[in-house]
């Protein structure tokens, strides 16, 4: 199937699709990436041979969000904005497991998190770390972080930006399975099996009633946390978080 730019996919015969990213080490993601992601997944939902997918990357982390060392594309283009691009991610009707290896942050933490499970390693962590950068979460996080971890899991990885664990990951919810880092996509592809082996019109029926309103929220989500990041991105505060973290070093805020 494709091309689909630097995401590739393949169908197997049990009815489950790996939907690989292909930009290692760290899977940085930019308008580009999350537009071809959209269309293989939208491409898959008309694929009869294809009833789950299994979600996975390339290199030594799952996804490092955006990089605002400047390096990457940009969030919007002339036909676009990659929060628009995300909204097609949460609309694919075909169930999603993500397999975790090394990092999922920020915005690959919100790329996660879009999928319906999530299995990890002990070596892998999850981190939020919008604040030690002075901005705004995205990506839908204020949607589905909630959901999963509950509320006040939420709030307090969102506040202080601190790493979990794969250990922990699974015992808040953050993830679904754990295992070791040689078995993590046999046992994504597992999960995968398992769900494309029941009904596919049943399937879709109950994932389209247990969502409910996701996309509706998503939506509502994203304006809002695209609306907050456009004004904390000219604050002295998000320049000095990107620069803490280019030198590896604390950030000192100032508030301004």
């Amino acid at each position: 199937m494709g091309p689909f730019g630097d995401v590739s996919v393949d169908v197997h015969d049990d009815f489950v699709a790996t939907v690989e990213l292909h930009r290692p080490p760290n899977n940085h993601f930019d308008i580009e990436l999350i537009r071809s992601l959209a269309e293989a997944f939208e491409a898959l939902d008309r694929e009869l041979s294809c009833r789950a997918i299994v979600l996975c990357s390339e290199g030594r982390h799952f996804c490092a969000g955006a990089d605002f060392s400047g390096r990457a594309g940009p969030i919007g283009d002339g036909s676009g904005h990659l929060y628009d691009e995300a909204v097609r991610l949460f609309a694919a009707r075909t169930p999603v497991v993500a397999a975790v290896q090394g990092a999922a942050v920020g915005g690959g933490l919100g790329l996660a998190m879009a999928a319906d499970f999530r299995v990890a390693s002990p070596e892998a962590r999850f981190v939020a770390n919008f604040a030690q950068l002075g901005f705004h979460h995205g990506f839908a996080l204020t949607a589905t972080l909630p959901a999963v971890v509950g509320q006040q899991h939420a709030l307090e990885l969102l506040l202080t930006a601190r790493r979990v664990p794969g250990e922990e990951a699974l015992r808040i919810g953050m993830c679904d399975r754990l295992v070791p880092a040689d078995r993590l996509r046999d046992e994504a592809q597992s999960l995968a099996a398992e769900i494309a082996a029941s009904a596919p019109l049943a399937v879709r029926s109950i994932r389209d009633t247990m969502r409910d309103d996701l996309v509706g929220r998503v939506r509502r989500a994203l304006d809002r946390e695209r609306a907050e990041q456009d004004r904390l991105r000219v604050t002295e505060d998000f320049g000095e978080g990107v620069r803490a973290m280019a030198e590896r070093r604390p950030p000192r805020f100032t508030g301004r």
